[in-house]
């Protein structure tokens, strides 16, 4: 039986996406040591700025060949959407170290650091399925299992998003770093938001195209 190969041009594609995926993934690990050791701060938010620009790099390759390329392994629209929702994560990330440095948030609490670890770990999953996704059909059950993790790690970051801001309000004397860790928390939660976001696509995406 003849074995079903992508074109060259259909290739890039999936190289791109996985490209974009580990840029998301090496964000959440720079903002994940931002964490642990926030006097760091100020020397990350310049990796984490060189990512973004990186990120948005591999995103306009990926728009240009949208425009270009009469024939995708995927709708146009499931393309863009792809890109356009990795970038969005990378631009979370890095909106949540920005405020920590903009506010002088100091260092972060055990809740907070338990968020990024979350999404180190739910970007990890992400990288995984770009990893498999050239191969949509023979993946699909490993593609699912790991959309099935990253719904699980946004569950979990919910409860620990929830405990976090109700600790905050009942231990922090400071109402202005209340209002400053509420803000870096929320943009956090955000960021495991758009991580199921992206799974949930991608299960749409087995169905659609396998």
């Amino acid at each position: 039986m003849m074995k079903f190969r992508l074109r060259p041009n259909e290739e890039k594609f999936y190289d791109l996406f996985e490209a974009s995926a580990e840029l998301v993934c090496k964000s959440a690990k720079i903002l994940e040591e931002i964490m642990v050791s926030p006097e760091s701060l100020p020397d990350r938010i310049e990796e984490l700025t060189v990512v973004e620009h990186e990120a948005d790099d591999v995103t306009s390759n990926i728009i240009d060949r949208i425009n270009k390329n009469l024939i995708t392994p995927m709708d146009r629209e499931d393309i863009y959407a792809i890109a356009q929702g990795l970038d969005d994560i990378i631009d979370v990330v890095q909106g949540s170290a920005d405020r920590m440095q903009l506010y002088r948030a100091g260092r972060p609490s055990g809740g907070a650091r338990e968020l990024v670890r979350l999404l180190a770990v739910s970007t990890g999953e992400i990288r995984k399925c770009f990893t498999l996704l050239r191969n949509m059909r023979g993946n699909k059950d490993d593609i699912l299992q790991a959309v099935s993790r990253i719904n699980q790690l946004e569950s979990d970051g919910d409860k620990v998003y929830r405990q976090e801001v109700a600790r905050l309000f009942e231990e922090e004397g400071n109402p202005i770093a209340v209002i400053k860790w509420k803000e870096i928390l929320e943009h956090l939660e955000e960021s495991l938001d758009l991580c199921e976001d992206m799974g949930d696509f991608l299960k749409g995406a087995m169905l659609k195209y396998t």
